[in-house]
C-alpha cells in the first residue's frame, strides 16, 4: 500500500522519496494534504495496493518444518544469485559505465528507498533521552544612542518563490510590478540551505551553515530569535499562513492566520497572506518605543495547486493550469498559474512596505524578504520541489530575496552571491546586536 503512494508521486511528480520528504510528509496538514488529493491516486492505490494485497491476504498458508523452509529459502536465494550473476557478467560493460554515469538511480527503487528514508529518519529524528536545547548568544545586547529611533523589521519568509520567475532578475513576464516602483535591493544570487520547508526554515534561522545543520543539531541550539529575545530589546512576533514555524518559534509568541479566526482574509477557497497585516499597525503602535521584528510565513507559492494561490483579480498570465496533476497540463498553463501566485507575493510585499512606511516617524523601518526554496515547474520532468540538494536543480535551489529600507533611495540590484546561511547573521546586525556569535563577514549588509 506504501509502495502504492509512493509510485504515484514519482511517477507524477518526479520527486524522491528520502527522510527529508518524510519529514515533510509528517509535518503537512490536511488542507496541503489535499491539494495533492486526485482521482489517478485512488487508481493507482486500488491496483497497485488493495488489488495485490487482497491476492497475498487470500493465499492460504503452508505450515511446513523448519528444514523444509529452510531448504525452500535457500533454494530461492541460490537461484536468485545465479541468476543476478548472469545478467551482470552478460551486460557487464552496460551497467558499469549506466550505475556509474546514473547514481541517483537509486533514489527511485521502489519499495527499498523508501523503506531505508523510513530507518535514515528515524535515525535523524528520534533522540534516546530528553531534547536540551543550547543557549545560543546570552551575552547578546543592543548598542543604540539614545536620540536613535528603535527598529522595526518584518520578515516575510516566502514559500517556493524561483528567483528566474522574478521580473526583477529579468523575466519576461511582469511578475513584479509593484515592486519595481519601489526603491528595493533585489538580491539576484541567493541559495537556500535545502529544498524542502521542513528543512530550509529551521536551517535559515539557525547558526548553522547547510553543510553543517540538520535536524537534530537544529533542534538542540537555540537560533536568531532567541538570540533576539535574549538581548531584552526586541519585541517578536511570528504569524503563520503556512503549515507552522517548523519549530522555530517555539520559544516566541506565535499566532497562527490559517483559520478566519485569527485571518479575516479568508475567502472560500484559503486564508490569503495579506490577512497577516491586519492589526499589525496596532501591534506597532503599542510597541512604539520598541524594537520590532515580525515574522510572516506566507502560504506563497505552495503547489501543485497554484491556482489556489491567488484571488481571481491576480489571474493576468493565462491560460491556467486548474489541476493538480500538473502532468496533464502544459508547461506554459502550469507557468502561468504558478506567475500569477509570484504576482500577488508582488502584491503582498508592496502592502507590507506601505504598512512600513506609516511607521516612519516612530521606528527605523526595513522589510527583508526570502524565500525559503524554489520550484520545479516540468523541467526534464521535474515538478515540485525536495529532491535531494546534490541532485536538485537550480530552480528548486535560486530563491528569490529582495529587501526594503526607509533610507533607500533607488532600487539596486546586488548580484554579490548569498545563501540562507547569511541571515542569522543578518537578522543581528540590522539590530545592531553585539554578540560574539555575530559574525559580521556573514551580514549581508556590513558594507
Amino acid at each position: 500500500m506504501v509502495s502504492a503512494f509512493t509510485s504515484y508521486f514519482m511517477n507524477t511528480y518526479a520527486v524522491v522519496i528520502d527522510s527529508d520528504m518524510i519529514r515533510n510528509t509528517l509535518q503537512t496538514n490536511v488542507d496541503e494534504s489535499l491539494d495533492l488529493f486526485s482521482l489517478k491516486l485512488l487508481i493507482y492505490i486500488f491496483f497497485l495496493g488493495l488489488i495485490p494485497s487482497y491476492y497475498v491476504y487470500k493465499i492460504p498458508l503452508k505450515n511446513s518444518s523448519f528444514k523444509e523452509a529452510l531448504i525452500n529459502k535457500i533454494k530461492t536465494i541460490f537461484i536468485s544469485i545465479i541468476i543476478i550473476l548472469i545478467l551482470l557478467f552478460s551486460f557487464s560493460k552496460f551497467y558499469t559505465s549506466f550505475f556509474r554515469e546514473h547514481k541517483p538511480l537509486r533514489y527511485y527503487t521502489n519499495p527499498s528507498y523508501w523503506i531505508y528514508s523510513i530507518g535514515n529518519y528515524i535515525s535523524k529524528t528520534l533522540n534516546s533521552g530528553p531534547i536540551v536545547v543550547k543557549k545560543t548568544g546570552l551575552d547578546a545586547h543592543i548598542e543604540q544612542q539614545s536620540s536613535e529611533q528603535p527598529r522595526l523589521l518584518i520578515m516575510v519568509v516566502g514559500e517556493a518563490s524561483r528567483a528566474d520567475h522574478f521580473s526583477l532578475n529579468g523575466y519576461d513576464k511582469e511578475t513584479n510590478p509593484l515592486l519595481k516602483q519601489e526603491n528595493i535591493i533585489n538580491f539576484s544570487n541567493v541559495s537556500s540551505c535545502g529544498t524542502s520547508t521542513a528543512h530550509s526554515v529551521p536551517c535559515m534561522f539557525s547558526i548553522y551553515d547547510r553543510d553543517d545543520y540538520s535536524y537534530k543539531k537544529g533542534i538542540r541550539k537555540e537560533n536568531v530569535l532567541d538570540v533576539l529575545k535574549h538581548s531584552k530589546e526586541v519585541e517578536i512576533l511570528w504569524r503563520d499562513n503556512n503549515s507552522n514555524s517548523k519549530g522555530v518559534a517555539v520559544r516566541v509568541p506565535f499566532e497562527d492566520y490559517r483559520t478566519d479566526k485569527t485571518n479575516s482574509k479568508c475567502d472560500s477557497v484559503e486564508c490569503r497572506d495579506e490577512g497577516m497585516l491586519v492589526g499589525l499597525d496596532e501591534y506597532i503602535t503599542k510597541h512604539k518605543n520598541r524594537n520590532i521584528i515580525i515574522v510572516l510565513h506566507q502560504m506563497g507559492n505552495h503547489g501543485p495547486a497554484y491556482y489556489k494561490r491567488y484571488p481571481k483579480a491576480f489571474e493576468k498570465f493565462t491560460p491556467v493550469c486548474q489541476t493538480n496533476q500538473l502532468e496533464k497540463c502544459d508547461k506554459e498553463s502550469i507557468s502561468n498559474a504558478y506567475d500569477n501566485a509570484i504576482l500577488y507575493t508582488d502584491n503582498f510585499l508592496s502592502k507590507t512596505i506601505h504598512l512600513l512606511k506609516k511607521h516612519n516617524n516612530s521606528h527605523q523601518t526595513a522589510m527583508i524578504y526570502m524565500s525559503d526554496h524554489g520550484e520545479s515547474l516540468g523541467e526534464n520532468g521535474l515538478y515540485l520541489h525536495g529532491l535531494p540538494y546534490m541532485m536538485a536543480p537550480d530552480a528548486q535551489t535560486h530563491i528569490g530575496t529582495v529587501a526594503w529600507f526607509e533610507e533607500n533611495k533607488q532600487l539596486t540590484q546586488n548580484p554579490k552571491e548569498y545563501s540562507q546561511d547569511n541571515l542569522f547573521h543578518t537578522l543581528l546586525g540590522l539590530f545592531n546586536v553585539k554578540t560574539e556569535v555575530y559574525k559580521k563577514e556573514m551580514d549581508m549588509f556590513n558594507e
